[in-house]
């Protein structure tokens, strides 16, 4: 039977990223097969999950996947696992405006899953039995198996709260220890491939201060789906689809590389920063951190000639750092960079954030139609000439412009919405790559 649990905490900031991760690095180091995954649209904390666990994090998003599309993620996931350990996001309730869809508790209800609650009890004693009772009482359907005490200062600090929580499972007391903290910047945490921690310590920190015993024997097998996504089942002539990996483009959905293979498209990743450019029939830039490598791109022999595919109507595709990337250029901080110049659009970086949250919009693109849902997050504003044309006509988001997402050009799209692969028509996409594969 596979086993699931869910680490929330009751806001942002009180450690469940390190108690997760911990707990991931503590089972992993026991010679389990952990699948990991993280609640929400949250493209950094997953690579971290990737580095312990030795497999792809997965994102787990009611709004953008619907219930039955978290359930298929999980139950197509983690076969080979021997638990799965999902990341929340925020606090455990906090979801779309003042819903419970995206929240930790919507996706472990939708799983069927108990969930462990990561208190920071720095500065309280028993106020803490107050938090925990509000939370375990706020909703009934939501189980909150039991409860990680962090930031605890001494054991007589945790016995304080101990004995005001009598009846709730205490699975740990973990001390502060600024030891096992991961930096941060702009956009979240700093990637994997940065990291300047000790994965042994933290898995032993967790180990020595956590019940983990206790969680593997309360974590329950998962919900499974009802419905299976049916695109692109049938036989296909394969295609082939360059997509740019490196420092400054590495934010993806391993479900958006599934759904491409599933459709017939071979993947080949390459680096813009080192000039590279595969024979492919389509290409595809995800979102990241053009902006700290922006002089390289500049020079960059890839970015002189994405203009000419783009012209010839290859089939290209970019997300926030891909879309500031194709525009004409990028001014930082009063300095102008050139760009790939496939779109009509200049690209400002601002030191205030423009967008975070949510999208939804209506497409009416050459490879791209209907409704598709996805996040934007993004220091920058881009101002489109004239005669742009848009894509997507935003019902959520503020995308580039008056309401509109997506600019496109020939056979190319982008856009600041990171789209998400149960709603982006990935077979489309595919599809006219392989249209012009024939050609």
């Amino acid at each position: 039977m596979k086993r699931s649990v869910l680490i929330a905490g009751t806001h942002s900031g009180v450690g469940k990223t390190t108690v997760a991760m911990g707990i991931m690095a503590a089972l992993t180091k026991r010679n389990l097969k952990v699948q990991p995954y993280k609640v929400g649209p949250d493209y950094i904390d997953p690579t971290h999950h990737t580095a312990i666990c030795g497999v792809s994090s997965r994102n787990l998003d009611t709004f953008m996947m619907g219930v039955d599309g978290v359930r298929r993620t999980v139950d197509n996931s983690y076969k080979d696992a021997d638990v799965s350990v999902i990341e929340g996001v925020m606090g455990l309730y906090d979801g779309m405006d003042s819903t419970e869809i995206a929240s930790s508790a919507h996706v472990a209800k939708s799983l069927g899953i108990p969930v462990i609650l990561v208190v920071n009890v720095h500065g309280m004693s028993r106020s803490a039995a107050a938090i925990v009772k509000g939370f375990t009482e706020f909703d009934k359907d939501v189980e909150i198996a039991g409860v990680i005490l962090n930031r605890v200062g001494s054991p007589r600090h945790a016995k304080l709260i101990k004995d005001a929580l009598l009846g709730i499972p205490i699975l740990g007391t973990v001390p502060r220890n600024n030891d096992v903290k991961v930096p941060s910047r702009h956009l979240g945490l700093h990637m994997a491939s940065e990291q300047d921690y000790d994965v042994d310590l933290l898995a032993s920190f967790i180990e020595e201060n956590v019940d983990i015993d206790t969680i593997l024997s309360l974590a329950r097998e998962p919900t499974k789906p009802e419905v299976e996504d049916e695109r692109c089942i049938g036989n296909m002539s394969e295609v082939s689809i360059g997509v740019a990996r490196d420092s400054a483009f590495c934010f993806y959905y391993e479900e958006m590389f599934d759904m491409f293979r599933k459709c017939g498209a071979n993947i080949e990743f390459f680096s813009p920063l080192d000039g590279e450019l595969p024979e492919v029939d389509g290409l595809y830039f995800g979102g990241g951190y053009p902006e700290l490598h922006i002089a390289e791109l500049e020079r960059s022999s890839t970015t002189k000639k994405l203009k000419d595919l783009s012209a010839d109507c290859m089939p290209i595709y970019g997300e926030c750092g891909g879309l500031q990337y194709l525009c004409s250029s990028y001014e930082i901080e009063d300095v102008v960079y050139k760009m790939a110049d496939l779109f009509p659009a200049e690209t400002v970086q601002t030191k205030r954030l423009q967008a975070l949250g949510y999208t939804e919009g209506i497409a009416k693109g050459k490879f791209i139609k209907g409704p598709v849902r996805g996040h934007e997050f993004h220091y920058s504003l881009t101002e489109c000439d004239s005669d742009s044309r848009l894509a997507y006509e935003m019902s959520r988001g503020k995308g580039i412009m008056n309401g509109k997402d997506g600019i496109t050009e020939h056979n190319s799209l982008a856009s600041y919405m990171h789209a998400h692969p149960v709603s982006f028509p990935v077979d489309s996409f595919v599809e006219q790559c392989r249209q012009y594969k024939k050609r």
